[in-house]
């Protein structure tokens, strides 16, 4: 099986729907947090999978703030592509929406940069394909990329701030 160097954000991309029943809510009657980090999680990783061709697991996961309640009996939507990849690890960016379908209403609930690393059978990180955005907001998604990288790292103390070319040329002018 020949694998490609190449992929685009559409090839990877999964859009995956789910209705909040009872047992999902807080005693508000909205989506509870953990649940919906939950399912941002699984949808992110599908993503990686379908890039990678691999088992993936979850490095890290952005600031992710609950800009609007997501109430029982709404339609979750997750959107998510990969937006840049790194040796072995590969950038997710997933979109949420609510829908309230009885009243037609739709609203943009969160947005999040998930990170995971491709492994092998033996749990070893292995290359991925790199990401060859299209559209000019992938293009925007994968620009950005190397700075939110670059700042997950010297948050983790996996880089040093001098070392963060990125981040410091938006700082400083050289």
């Amino acid at each position: 099986m020949t694998t490609a160097t190449h992929k685009t954000p559409n090839e990877s991309e999964v859009v995956m729907t789910e209705l909040v029943l009872p047992n999902d809510t807080n005693t508000l009657n909205n989506l509870m947090g953990g649940r919906l980090l939950h399912m941002m999680d699984i949808a992110s990783a599908v993503c990686a999978q379908r890039h990678s061709r691999s088992i993936v697991v979850t490095a890290s996961v952005d600031n992710v703030s609950f800009a609007q309640p997501i109430a029982l009996g709404e339609v979750v939507t997750l959107k998510a592509k990969v937006t840049r990849a790194f040796n072995s690890s590969m950038e997710v960016f997933i979109e949420v929406t609510a829908e309230d379908i009885p009243n037609g209403k739709l609203k943009q609930s969160n947005s999040a940069y998930y990170t995971f690393v491709a492994v092998d059978d033996a749990g070893k990180p292995r290359r991925v394909p790199e990401v060859t955005p299209e559209t000019a907001v992938e293009k925007s998604h994968y620009e950005g990329a190397l700075r939110r990288r670059q700042m997950r790292l010297v948050l983790a103390n996996r880089m040093k701030p001098q070392e963060a070319n990125e981040l410091k040329a938006i700082f400083f002018d050289e």
